[in-house]
């Protein structure tokens, strides 16, 4: 198949967060298996001007964005068997942030990704790729699907070309007044609550949902959620509902090449599910000195790596620390909102040598909290997939996660009985003493080290590779181009 995956961010060249991962991944995925032909198109960021090796396709090509038209070019670089390509316009991607500044969204994020829509169209017919599907991830790619079942309808370059769409988290739509819709060029009879009305503009999300081929998102039951539950549908349950036929969940998996304690560089030693108790009492002592916290093998350690955000329960950790800060050490990486920012640099200040918090990007400590920490602390409203459950799992840090989305997919809470099944530990009811009473549950099976080595060796031995998903992915593509 001629496979083309359409993104707004991409691991390693740009990422915000858990779908540059995904696409990174999947696109890897596929191009490592015979008889695909795999493009990867993202917007050419600034940051991405410090990829070595680029290539330029000479010329421009012509983008209409309402009564404007921009160039377009396109520079592309071979990733191991992928071939991705940098869409380019410096007007809306010369900037130093993908989507925001420190106030807020860019206020023509509208403008931007109708660029990009269409340029990415534009483009494959620009290098003469006819692809058999279009695979587009999240808002930012909603508009491919409805350009192809109306601007390009009667496109004989695309008369075979397929499309499949992705949710990765419905709650972020792309929302904008009905000036975006002119802007995006699209016939005024198609403006309809059917189409592309919405709530009086339009939705990038929902054009995607209404005009794709197939949909899906990335879990089971993260997708009967958002269309059986109002509060996690983010009022668009009802389309989901009426396209159920042709919407479904897979499960995300992790790049197992970057997320593996056997081989990972940071770790001060290797180890697998065999020896997962001496590697992590090693990276256990390397991650409290690091993080400036008393070294003490058997004080129980909580990691958190995350997008500080209302979504992911963070709020509710606050006062967990307080309650447990005698008992256990915590370390938190992460940024996002300032708020919640601020709070967890005071907690960090007035409890030295138990609490650290560290607001920046950092890979390298995020692989050490992974492995040097006892559990890992998931309490989300709502959580489509999670990747960080599953790193957890993959270097024996027993996630402590809500009963919500993919987390219900991926982790088995120990009940008592299960100790060879459970890979961690479950909240019953998502309230802070709810959460207090899981994680209080978990740190008394920390003290039997018996039990404690048998749940990690589980958890370790999950398989949480791409492997069977993106073999799902492949047959959804098949069963869409049919």
């Amino acid at each position: 198949m001629n496979i083309v995956l359409a993104a707004s961010e991409a691991y390693p060249f740009c990422k915000t967060g858990g779908l540059a991962d995904v696409v990174g991944a999947l696109c890897q995925q596929f191009a490592g298996r015979k008889g695909h032909k795999v493009l990867l198109f993202l917007p050419h960021y600034r940051s991405i001007v410090r990829v070595s090796s680029l290539k330029i396709v000479p010329g421009v090509y012509l983008i209409p964005v309402g009564d404007k038209i921009e160039q377009a070019s396109l520079s592309y670089i071979n990733w191991g068997n992928v071939l991705v390509f940098f869409v380019n316009n410096r007007n809306y991607f010369d900037r130093s942030d993908l989507y925001r500044t420190q106030e807020g969204e860019y206020p023509d994020n509208d403008e931007r990704f109708i660029f990009f829509n269409r340029a990415v169209l534009e483009g494959c017919k620009f290098i003469g790729f006819r692809p058999d599907i279009i695979h587009c991830h999240d808002w930012q790619t909603g508009l491919i699907p409805a350009y192809l079942k109306t601007v390009y309808k009667l496109d004989a370059f695309y008369t075979r070309t397929r499309c499949l769409y992705t949710i990765h988290n419905i709650a972020y739509q792309g929302h904008y007044s009905y000036s975006a819709f002119r802007k995006a060029g699209f016939h005024p009879v198609d403006y309809t609550p059917e189409k592309f009305e919405y709530y009086g503009g339009m939705s990038f999300l929902k054009s995607g949902l209404v005009f794709a081929d197939n949909i899906n998102t990335v879990s089971p039951n993260y997708a009967r959620e958002i269309q059986n539950d109002p509060a996690k549908g983010f009022g668009l349950g009802g389309v989901l509902q009426a396209r159920s036929k042709n919407f479904c969940g897979i499960v995300n998996g992790i790049d197992t090449d970057v997320w593996d304690p056997e081989i990972d560089p940071v770790l001060p030693m290797g180890y697998d599910a065999n020896e997962a108790a001496r590697g992590k009492k090693a990276a256990k002592q390397a991650l409290q000195q690091q993080c400036k916290l008393t070294v003490d093998p058997a004080k129980p350690l909580l990691g958190i790596v995350s997008r500080l955000d209302y979504q992911k329960g963070l709020d509710m950790v606050l006062g967990l620390v307080e309650r447990l800060k005698k008992q256990a050490q915590f370390v938190i990486l992460g940024m996002g909102d300032p708020m919640l920012e601020k709070a967890y640099q005071s907690l960090a200040r007035a409890n030295a040598g138990t609490v650290s918090y560290s607001g920046r990007l950092d890979e390298d400590l995020a692989h050490k909290i992974y492995a040097g920490a006892d559990l890992f602390l998931m309490p989300s409203r709502f959580e489509p997939c999670g990747l960080s459950q599953l790193i957890a799992m993959k270097y024996g840090t027993l996630p402590v996660v809500s009963k919500v989305g993919g987390l219900v997919d991926t982790v088995t809470g120990f009940d008592g009985k299960n100790e060879n099944t459970a890979t961690g530990f479950c909240i019953e009811t998502l309230t802070p003493n709810g959460l207090y009473n899981a994680v209080n549950k978990a740190l008394t099976v920390y003290k039997n080290k018996v039990l404690w080595n048998r749940l990690v060796r589980s958890a370790m031995r999950q398989d949480v590779s791409w492997d069977k998903s993106a073999q799902m992915y492949l047959d959804l593509y098949r069963k869409t181009v049919i």
